[in-house]
């Protein structure tokens, strides 16, 4: 069975970010974020430029796919409902009923994830990547469901 795992910035340091990548034997990184930025200085290295150049020193290949981004209106419809309950972007612990409706039929129904189950690694895994500490709260966990369910690939979700 094909495996893959999923990662986020927020707990992490550059370091620590690799050494989890190298300790789940990722071979090729995943980023599905739309903007590749993260704000605070303590998360620049999570910046698409730096962060691609850090996995590079550390032999691990990057990807973008920004087919499975979520779009500027999906992710401000999680911002409200983020700030109806009170909680910031980095706090959040779930995604909201509606973004997860709304992100399974504009975006991961009409994605064909077939390509990236075929190129991944035949040694050592993939890694899903966006900017979220807990995969429930970010939607590459939806993405990670959506390949377990049709593509049988065991996920491993990785927490500072």
């Amino acid at each position: 069975m094909i495996g893959m795992v999923t990662i986020g910035v927020y707990g992490f340091d550059s370091d620590s970010f690799l050494r989890r990548l190298r300790r789940a034997d990722v071979r090729v990184l995943l980023d599905v974020r739309q903007r590749r930025g993260v704000r605070g200085p303590e998360y620049a290295w999570a910046n698409s430029l730096r962060l691609q150049a850090a996995l590079a020193h550390a032999g691990i290949a990057y990807e973008h796919h920004p087919e499975l981004a979520p779009t500027t209106e999906l992710r401000h419809l999680q911002y409200a409902e983020d700030d109806r309950q009170g909680v910031g972007k980095r706090s959040r612990r779930e995604l909201a009923a509606e973004y997860i409706r709304r992100y399974t039929t504009e975006i991961l129904d009409r994605a064909d994830l077939t390509p990236i189950v075929s190129a991944l690694p035949h040694s050592g895994t993939a890694a899903l990547f966006c900017v979220e500490r807990d995969p429930e709260a970010c939607h590459r966990s939806l993405i990670a469901r959506r390949l377990a369910e049709r593509h049988h690939v065991t996920i491993e979700h990785l927490r500072p």
